[in-house]
């Protein structure tokens, strides 16, 4: 049975993120949504959801499981990054104090029976890490009706909690957000070690995985850096993993004006040396959407927003033309909406 806290004299210290916060009597931890509660951890989030919406999966973003299909999607409150650019600072960055109604899990396992063209439920919108014991429970039952677990996550989480997640989800997303540990320090109030392992983790599992990293002007869009960034994927991860770079706009407490278009199509080009797929996101463009066959070149995806047409694909998702495997994870309903 996973432990999740341990006892530090008179306090519990948390084990679920690095952190390993230590909380007195009644205090909560630096994500807002865990707290001492008479001598064990409360989960004080539980049920409580922030955003429910049936979402296209390339929203989260998965451009590479299931494309074309949806997913239901729920966020609760709180965060265990504080990033002074968080671009969704209303939930993550707020406690659920003063919430009462609480979603039991299987309102939500019955919504996605039921939605239309839906695989699964996505864990996402703030950090469903620290929401554990709530995703656990819902995940478990909605595997065994046959529905895709997503999370979309920091990855800032221990190995033991991460290892119990893994078992029960299909597919990340993970936020890698600067390859410099001087941004996460202070930025975000972490640490990029800790979410390196957890991709490397997540990788080594066999789940799917895809990364994004959003990009803020004198930031983190040093060349070099994501040069270093995208290379550290392809040796580690593997050179099919996709890379979603992603446009920043001021947000919370950061006012630099937002990332400018030339800079991301100029980082989509340097991180394509090193990886088969990266995508421009947040940014209308016709460059850095589209998917096309890393081996003969061909166009196998057009993406429009969140509108997409999958050509030259066979059933199983390769590539008509040359038999490389484009999407490993490929539905009926996907091939359907094919040109």
């Amino acid at each position: 049975m996973l432990t999740l806290f341990t006892k530090s004299g008179d306090k519990l210290q948390c084990l679920l993120c690095p952190h390993k916060c230590i909380l007195s009597e009644g205090r909560s931890g630096i994500c807002g949504a865990r707290r001492n509660n008479e001598g064990t951890i409360e989960l004080i989030t539980y049920g409580v959801i922030s955003g429910y919406a049936l979402d296209p999966v390339e929203k989260k973003p998965l451009y590479h499981f299931f494309p074309g299909t949806n997913i239901l999607s729920i966020g609760s409150y709180g965060c265990n990054m504080h990033c002074d650019f968080c671009q969704n600072y209303s939930i993550s960055q707020r406690t659920a104090a003063g919430f009462t109604v609480k979603t039991e899990p299987e309102k939500i396992l019955k919504d996605a029976t039921s939605a239309l063209h839906n695989i699964g439920i996505a864990f996402t919108y703030n950090e469903p890490v620290i929401w554990f014991e709530y995703i656990r429970d819902v995940a478990v039952k909605a595997r065994k009706n046959g529905q895709k677990i997503v999370l979309v996550s920091n990855g800032y989480v221990n190995e033991e909690p991460l290892d119990e997640i893994i078992s029960f989800t299909d597919a990340f997303n993970i936020d890698l957000k600067a390859f410099n540990n001087n941004f996460y320090k202070k930025l975000t109030g972490a640490e990029l070690e800790p979410v390196k392992k957890s991709i490397l983790r997540i990788a080594k599992s066999g789940r799917h995985l895809e990364i994004t990293t959003l990009v803020i002007p004198g930031y983190n869009d040093n060349e070099n850096k994501i040069a270093q960034l995208a290379r550290w994927i392809a040796d580690e991860t593997g050179k099919d993993t996709p890379l979603h770079l992603s446009r920043y706009f001021p947000m919370y407490k950061r006012e630099d004006p937002a990332t400018p278009d030339e800079t991301l199509k100029r980082l989509e080009k340097i991180a394509s040396d090193y990886l088969s797929y990266v995508y421009i996101g947040n940014l209308v463009t016709d460059s850095g959407q589209n998917t096309m066959c890393p081996n003969c070149h061909k166009l196998v995806t057009r993406r429009s927003g969140y509108n997409i047409k999958l050509l030259n694909l066979d059933q199983k998702g390769n590539c008509s033309s040359c038999g490389t495997p484009i999407y490993k994870y490929f539905t009926s309903f996907s091939s359907s909406i094919k040109n």
